[in-house]
């Protein structure tokens, strides 16, 4: 019998630029960072995304998006978790020449689940 294989589940923290190219991207892989981004970021904790998207990229962009997504289990286990301030500050970094990888293990859609303006 074969299954899906276990996933976890993530949340990106957007503004409006980045949500497009995501769009444009059918909503199935983060796009490319630019230079002077050499880490993509996922966070562990919804929690902290919406602090995130609400009080740096409303103030930064004008909009912010908290999605979430879904990446096999298995792939992520190379990232260790980075505890980036309290407990529930907790992130992934992968190296931007490693996104693409990273995408292919995204299974189903990337959903935007909060807004803020």
């Amino acid at each position: 019998m074969t299954g899906r294989p276990p996933t976890t589940t993530l949340w990106r923290p957007t503004g409006p630029v980045e949500l497009d190219l995501v769009r444009e991207l059918g909503w199935r892989a983060w796009p490319p960072r630019l230079p002077e981004q050499p880490i993509f970021y996922p966070v562990l904790d919804e929690d902290y995304a919406i602090r995130i998207a609400r009080d740096w990229n409303v103030k930064h962009d004008g909009a912010g998006f908290v999605t979430r997504f879904e990446v096999e289990s298995d792939f992520l286990s190379r990232y260790p978790v980075q505890q980036a301030g309290g407990r529930t500050i907790l992130e992934l970094w992968v190296p931007a020449e490693e996104l693409d990888e990273f995408n292919t293990h995204t299974v189903g859609t990337i959903e935007v689940v909060h807004e803020f303006r």
